[in-house]
């Protein structure tokens, strides 16, 4: 572990520590879409026929839940019939694959959005979800370099990066939000039973990042809690606010329902991002006591392989008795530690990695009674809640770069559900992932 400290948005979403020494070389990130490309891979298969509609988008500078939101009020159907296996960026030129249920080919023609292209692929009997992405392929320029030695800089980090295995495999700033990272404190306040500060923090809380209008509009509503007077102060674009402060006008103080009138893509992001918040804490409090990511220890749950990426449904204890085998099965990429995606059915065990998961919810007062852990049910919205998942430590990946005169080219594949972000914040070591670079 570092000692290089990390900057403090980090720090809020959970991340605490780099996993090279080396000092980065910090740039400009997005100067234009093209700057950051990214590209869905999946696992070839034929389209046999079916009522789910499978088609490929490139799009650019748009972010998938109004790209679906624009599809779906341009064919006249519901979201509900949309679905994808991955969100990706806004400032991107990005290629993935979307699903609608019971649409026709000809029905594509009556799209007509800017900087959107649109392929019909075929059609399946199943919808597409996040099991059937293998991972991305990024290719990201990072402009206007401050290092004295960025040739040199590039190289000692990705020599790191190689002994290591791979980076700590933090959830980004996407997960949280770029602009206004508080997807997580929507989901800690249903956790907690807190519905109605839920939504005023998804409505009313207002971050540096954001337009003049927008946060002029949530800290009058913060203030007045007014949402009546709000209908007439929030931006058009504030699309999903303007879609809740309705409902409360017609609903006053069902709070939980407001949730409802959110596009399923979204509301479900609320608790996970906690989830993922709590992910980070944990993994940062491992690598401060020292624990190491590529190396079990006695207590630590494994998983292994499927092909080349880690299987979270094969796990596994360790022991004394199993140790040494596990940890052969590491150093040739076949086993990998997990930790917990915190649910109402996580366990926690007397290990050293249990007392560090104790640790982190006492810390967030969630307590150390693993009953704590049964307000992930959201009783008020149960279709929100997570009985919790597990996920590797250690993101492998082997960057290739090109270092010019003062921009680097970074290129490298990432499993369904990892972060380019994390992979750059080695290299940067800034604050620069998360500043707003809107167009």
């Amino acid at each position: 572990m570092t000692t290089i400290r990390a900057p403090e948005a980090d720090i809020a979403i959970g991340i605490e520590h780099y996993a090279t020494s080396t000092p980065g070389c910090d740039g400009i990130l997005r100067s234009t879409p093209e700057d950051f490309f990214v590209e869905e891979l999946y696992e070839e298969r034929g389209y046999e026929g079916g009522k789910y509609l499978i088609f490929s988008v490139e799009k650019r500078n748009w972010d998938t839940h109004h790209l679906i939101r624009e599809l779906s009020r341009q064919l006249k159907i519901s979201q509900k019939r949309v679905s994808f296996a991955g969100t990706k960026d806004k400032k991107a030129v990005t290629r993935q694959r979307l699903c609608i249920s019971g649409l026709k080919p000809e029905e594509l023609d009556k799209i007509h959005l800017a900087d959107v292209r649109l392929k019909v692929l075929g059609s399946t009997n199943r919808s597409l979800g996040l099991g059937d992405l293998l991972g991305n392929r990024f290719k990201i320029t990072i402009r206007n370099l401050t290092c004295p030695d960025s040739e040199g800089t590039f190289s000692k980090i990705s020599e790191e990066i190689s002994r290591l295995r791979g980076v700590p495999n933090y959830f980004g700033v996407q997960r949280f939000g770029d602009t206004r990272p508080v997807t997580h404190l929507v989901g800690e306040a249903l956790v907690k039973g807190d519905t109605e500060g839920a939504v005023m923090t998804y409505l009313a809380k207002p971050f540096p990042g954001e337009l003049e209008a927008t946060r002029s509009a949530r800290e009058a509503l913060r203030e007045t809690r007014d949402f009546k007077g709000a209908l007439k102060n929030f931006p058009r674009y504030l699309h999903y606010e303007i879609a809740m402060l309705n409902y409360l006008v017609e609903h006053p103080g069902d709070f939980a329902g407001s949730f409802d009138v959110l596009a399923p893509s979204l509301k479900h992001l609320f608790v996970h991002a906690y989830q993922s918040y709590l992910f980070n804490r944990i993994l940062s409090r491992r690598l401060s006591f020292g624990l190491p990511l590529n190396r079990a220890m006695d207590g630590d749950v494994v998983c292994f392989s499927k092909g080349d990426l880690p299987d979270i449904s094969k796990l596994q204890v360790v022991t004394a008795d199993n140790l040494d085998a596990i940890n052969r099965l590491m150093e040739h990429g076949r086993a990998h530690i997990t930790l917990p995606l915190l649910g109402y059915e996580s366990r926690i065990g007397p290990s050293p990695e249990g007392d560090i998961e104790r640790s982190v919810l006492e810390d967030e007062g969630l307590g150390a009674d693993p009953s704590r852990l049964e307000g992930f049910r959201v009783p008020k919205n149960t279709e929100l809640g997570s009985k919790g998942l597990r996920r590797s430590v250690l993101l492998r990946v082997s960057p290739r770069y090109v270092v010019r005169t003062d921009f680097a080219e970074l290129e490298f594949f990432l499993p369904a559900g990892s972060y380019a972000t994390v992979v750059l914040r080695e290299f940067m070591k800034s604050g620069s992932l998360i500043t707003d670079q809107r167009s």
